[in-house]
């Protein structure tokens, strides 16, 4: 019906954009706090801040589109385990108590596996 697939590349900017910065946030937010996150999540502190710099290193590669497959794989890898902290360790289902489950995991590794196939598109800096 409509021929939009001449905007693809553009859909995909608004998708790596978007993606990086909820993980830029993310980052930005655990490097803020670090004590009080890692009380929050049940990780050490060391631990945490390493997740926080991989959040803040990952969302800017993608955004700038600077090796947004390698970033892609790793913020994945850090999606699942929050998935697996979530679903084995804390026993939340997918939408959780009060939307605290990982229904929003699950979408940002939705989000990342697009950004992985597709190379992010056309419009990036260093494949």
């Amino acid at each position: 019906m409509f021929h939009l697939d001449g905007l693809t590349d553009y859909g995909l900017v608004f998708l790596r954009i978007m993606a990086g910065l909820i993980f830029i946030d993310s980052g930005y937010n655990d490097a803020r706090n670090p004590d009080e996150r890692s009380k929050s999540i049940g990780l050490p502190k060391g631990f945490t801040l390493f997740l926080a710099v991989a959040e803040l290193a990952g969302g800017a590669a993608i955004v700038l589109g600077v090796l947004q497959q390698l970033a892609a794989i790793g913020l994945i890898l850090i999606m699942l385990g929050a998935i697996q902290k979530k679903a084995v360790v804390w026993k939340t289902g997918f939408w959780g108590k009060d939307g605290y489950g990982w229904n929003y995991e699950m979408i940002l590794i939705s989000m990342l596996l697009v950004i992985l196939f597709t190379d992010g598109g056309r419009f990036v800096i260093f494949p």
